[in-house]
């Protein structure tokens, strides 16, 4: 395992929505990915993160630096690949592993 890893992720949050409506709007999101569209013009247009504003880029980052359930779905992501939906305590993620 490599000690950092880079990634970028999409955020849709819990504190402003349902979890059933942040539930469909992720699963919307990997329809649109799986249609094409790239995802950090998804990212900029959808994250609730501040970094959705950069495309989600969250730089460099290694273990211990994100909750477990993001870690453990970066980490085991291949570079180039992103994750399917992944709930956290701040609510859906979507993780696309860059380096």
């Amino acid at each position: 395992m490599p000690v950092e890893i880079r990634a970028s992720h999409i955020l849709i949050d819990i504190k402003s929505r349902s979890k059933e409506e942040a539930k469909t709007a992720i699963n919307g999101l990997i329809i649109d990915l799986d249609g094409g569209v790239d995802f950090a013009e998804l990212a900029k247009e959808h994250s609730d993160c501040p970094s959705g504003s950069g495309g989600g880029d969250l730089g460099h980052f290694g273990k211990g630096a994100m909750v477990a359930e993001f870690e453990k779905a970066a980490f085991d992501l291949e570079i180039g690949a992103t994750s399917d939906a992944v709930e956290t305590s701040f609510g859906y993620h979507l993780i696309h592993r860059t380096e």
